[in-house]
């Protein structure tokens, strides 16, 4: 089923070449469907990028999906053309009235700060709480897991001695879980961080279930049976060529940056790295719209009623 995305959205071509199907908002008022409507909240600094990312795996699953982006007020974007931010974003505070089957949060270049040193801290704090009843299903991703479950739980985030810089193995720890089911007993993702949560910090929670990790980079993915969230760490929705990016821009920076781990072929810089989580992150993202069009009221107007029993 096709993805809705704004008319002329730059992601449009991108997927096409890729084979997804895109419909533009003009024709799907046409259609008698009532699409999933999933809001991004976008912190990432290349905007475009990121937005094409996350469309991509959206767009993959078998389910009509309506792709909404939102921004913060309080911070202005250096890095995307503010043409592109007036014409395709939302401001948070003008959809506050609106409900969504789903929401996905990304992470954000803040690492290095406490979350209250964030400019858009108090703003992002208002943005989860309006989640609880105007939202069926919200995934954070990177440093807004870490974001997420600061505010919810309380729980702290760590400096590691080094970034975890590379692809991983992780495995299942529930494989019949909603959002697990399908996939590899081992598989790749992709992690970039410079932080972690410990694992004592979620198993002292009886909300908080670890649904994937890794015995290098650690945890992965957490389900809250609570507010009905997600904590992804990592980043599934990268493209083949984002670690190296990334590598090259810090090794252009410092030039002493390890060579992103079980990334380049012969771990040479020189080869061309390869996607081997393309597949891993479709079905994950694939169950996670799953979930939501099994749980998710057909009137959006009933999110503020009791879901807890529908538990991922």
């Amino acid at each position: 089923m096709p993805i809705i995305i704004p008319n002329k959205l730059p992601a449009r071509k991108t997927l096409e070449k890729e084979g997804i199907f895109v419909m533009d908002e003009s024709r799907a008022s046409t259609q008698d469907i009532r699409p999933l409507r999933i809001a991004l909240l976008n912190l990432m600094p290349l905007k475009i990028t990121t937005e094409t990312q996350f469309a991509r795996l959206l767009g993959s699953t078998p389910l009509q999906v309506e792709l909404s982006l939102l921004k913060v007020l309080s911070h202005t974007s250096k890095n995307t053309p503010i043409e592109h931010m007036e014409a395709f974003y939302t401001p948070w505070e003008k959809a506050r009235d609106q409900k969504f089957d789903g929401l996905i949060i990304t992470g954000a270049p803040v690492e290095d700060m406490e979350f209250e040193e964030v400019k858009y801290w108090e703003e992002l704090k208002e943005i989860f709480e309006w989640s609880r009843k105007n939202v069926f299903s919200t995934f954070n991703v990177c440093w807004g897991a870490q974001a997420a479950l600061n505010h919810f739980y309380g729980i702290k985030k760590y400096r590691l001695k080094e970034k975890m810089f590379g692809l991983f193995p992780h495995f299942t720890l529930r494989k019949n879980a909603s959002l697990t089911k399908g996939l590899d007993d081992v598989f790749m993702i992709p992690v970039s961080r410079h932080t972690e949560i410990k694992r004592k910090s979620i198993e002292e929670n009886e909300n908080l279930e670890i649904l994937i990790e890794s015995k290098e980079s650690g945890v992965c993915l957490l389900q809250d049976k609570k507010y009905r969230h997600i904590y992804m760490f990592n980043h599934l929705e990268y493209d083949r060529d984002r670690l190296k990016i990334e590598y090259l821009r810090d090794l252009e920076s410092r030039g002493d940056v390890p060579v992103p781990k079980n990334y380049f072929p012969d771990n040479n810089p020189n080869n061309e790295p390869l996607n081997s989580w393309r597949s891993c992150a479709n079905v994950l993202y694939d169950n996670w719209i799953g979930y939501i069009y099994q749980g998710t009221p057909y009137n959006l107007s009933d999110l503020d009623k009791d879901f807890t029993w529908c538990v991922l």
